[in-house]
């Protein structure tokens, strides 16, 4: 497949209050393709090829799961909002059906 698939970015503001509810924003590069297209110059069926599940830990801890389908579209947006009580790293984690794992991590703060 000649798209860059992984790369994910997460943006989150760098410090906060305790107790604060902290938005977390991430983008993922990957085709998120359903299985059920065809490609045009050969008329053979697209592979599916889909994230299945995203993980946010924050300090190791898990702090948000979310199970992913074919449902979801090319590059997709992700945004939830995480409580921090003390300064740490938030990590998120991209999981798809062929194995592929792709990770970043964005610190935060606590004053």
């Amino acid at each position: 497949m000649a798209e860059d698939i992984g790369n994910p970015k997460i943006r989150v503001q760098s410090s906060a209050k305790k107790g604060e509810a902290v938005q977390v924003r991430a983008l993922i590069l990957h085709p998120m393709e359903t299985g059920q297209r065809k490609d045009p110059k050969t008329g053979q069926a697209i592979p599916a090829h889909f994230i299945k599940t995203v993980t946010a830990e924050y300090n190791g801890k898990p702090v948000m799961t979310a199970d992913w389908g074919v449902g979801v579209s090319r590059n997709p947006f992700l945004s939830f909002y995480v409580r921090v009580e003390e300064s740490g790293t938030l990590k998120l984690t991209f999981a798809d059906d062929k194995g592929g794992s792709w990770s970043d991590e964005a610190k935060i703060q606590v004053s």
